[in-house]
């Protein structure tokens, strides 16, 4: 890999490694915002959960805005709305300014998350090299968890809340100003055009079902607002469906979608966050609220896990090689459903760090990587040059959905449990978190059986890459 290419992708993995730190700094920072604002548990929780919507929301419509205005264009311009939402958080005195702060964050995150990994995708053709760059990519985002959980816990204490969020204008603009340097301004796509009605109706839905179901895991189940917002989101996917089979030039071509390694892949990646994205959180309360350690302990509890994901994404590539992707793919969701199950059934309320989480973590560290590494791969292993944001959108899209669903229902799972448990306290509380990573193991598990069958498409069907990796830089 060239020297400048090696340049281009640090870049780029710390634009993920940004955005997976913002989410993690926000939480620890919250119950310090609370009281600075005077916000109940309700408005706090939509300080999280107004950047998850707009985020997944606009996902889909960046990646392919990507394409057609240009990547780098894109890229910039999410990391400077990025910039100027934190800063309006760092100087927000209501939790409605707040909120709206972070709703805008998450419009700058989705066009900065796609933009950026459709030019990974660009910039790294088919094989080794891009299974190289994804495995950096997965390593820069399995350590951004636990140095925002390390840096909010810090920064809250010595600087107050506030300074979280100018942390994120400093690393936005940075960030920002080195792409112009070395990202290549040129790679958009040819066609001209733009599918107004498809990009509303599905940025409108998917928000809308985030909504919902963020609504119905802080609530622990849907109400009649929720199931309201749910079914409009589903009737405006619906119209997407339509528009996409009648308009020139659609967001999202329906030839696209008729791609069985990318519809499997899709799925695939959504049911990895379902599982692993809820298991940050309960781990993270199983530490404090039944451990008894601080936020920053529990945080920390974290790092071991990290530090195996760091170690082992630059690998990647090479058992990819030996093994096959598909191979690989089943080895990474089998570990994962491993991993869970050993972590869910370990859980005690008089346990350890030691005697129930730190060993089956290592393991999912190990199959972290492995898991996104070949789901990113497969997910966009067909998308020819003028495809990659859009295949970069549904891969976004997908995870960040995942993730949405699986913290809805597995907060909702361990709620449900410990309100039933006949006991009370810790016990109730661990039997929560027990059942909520059981069903995640469940859903691991079916991932692994479905990953066997991914049939990707051979050598000679793939679109011809762009350019060797390098060549697209200035």
């Amino acid at each position: 890999m060239k020297g400048s290419a090696k340049a281009a992708l640090a870049l780029l993995a710390s634009t993920q490694l940004l955005l997976i730190m913002d989410t993690a700094i926000v939480n620890v920072a919250l119950p310090s915002i609370g009281e600075d604002l005077g916000s109940g548990s309700a408005g706090l929780s939509w300080v999280a959960n107004a950047y998850l919507i707009t985020f997944g929301g606009l996902l889909l419509l960046g990646g392919r805005a990507a394409d057609l205005l240009g990547h780098r264009r894109l890229f910039v311009a999410g990391l400077a709305l990025l910039a100027a939402a934190s800063a309006a958080g760092g100087l927000a005195h209501t939790s409605g300014v707040l909120v709206a702060a972070r709703a805008a964050q998450g419009v700058g995150a989705a066009l900065a998350a796609a933009a950026a990994f459709a030019l990974l995708l660009i910039l790294f053709p088919h094989g080794t090299a891009r299974h190289k760059a994804l495995g950096a990519y997965a390593a820069m985002g399995g350590l951004g968890g636990v140095l925002g959980t390390v840096l909010g816990g810090v920064l809250t204490d010595l600087l107050g809340w506030r300074s979280t969020f100018w942390l994120n204008v400093l690393v936005a603009l940075v960030l920002g100003v080195l792409a112009l340097r070395l990202l290549d301004g040129g790679t958009r796509s040819t066609q001209r055009g733009f599918d107004v009605g498809g990009a509303l109706a599905v940025t409108g839905g998917l928000g809308l079902i985030a909504y919902a179901l963020v609504a119905a895991g802080e609530a622990g189940r849907p109400g009649g607002r929720t199931l309201a917002a749910g079914g409009a989101g589903v009737l405006l996917l619906v119209v997407f469906a339509v528009l996409e089979t009648r308009v020139a030039r659609p967001l999202v071509p329906p030839a696209v979608l008729r791609r069985p390694a990318l519809r499997l892949a899709n799925a695939l990646s959504a049911l990895a966050q379902t599982a692993l994205f809820p298991m940050f959180f309960l781990v993270s309360l199983y530490l404090q609220s039944v451990l008894g350690h601080s936020p920053l302990v529990g945080g920390l509890g974290l790092l071991p896990l990290s530090v195996v994901v760091v170690l082992t994404a630059p690998r990647s590539g090479r058992l990819i090689a030996r093994l096959g992707l598909r191979s690989t793919m089943t080895l990474g969701f089998g570990l994962l459903f491993a991993g869970t199950a050993w972590l869910g059934l370990a859980l005690a309320a008089d346990g350890t760090f030691f005697s129930t989480v730190l060993a089956p973590s290592l393991v999912l560290g190990v199959a972290l990587p492995l898991v996104m590494v070949t789901t990113n791969a497969a997910a966009t292993a067909d998308a020819s040059p003028e495809e990659t944001g859009l295949a970069s959108g549904l891969v976004n899209t997908s995870q960040q959905f995942g993730s949405v669903l699986g913290l809805a229902v597995l907060v909702a799972v361990a709620t449900t449990v410990t309100d039933a448990s006949a006991g009370a306290g810790a016990a109730a509380e661990t039997a929560g978190f027990r059942a909520a990573l059981l069903v995640g193991a469940a859903l691991a598990g079916i991932a692994a059986l479905l990953s066997t069958r991914l049939r990707l498409p051979a050598p000679a069907d793939l679109p011809a890459p762009r350019e060797r990796a390098g060549d697209a830089l200035q």
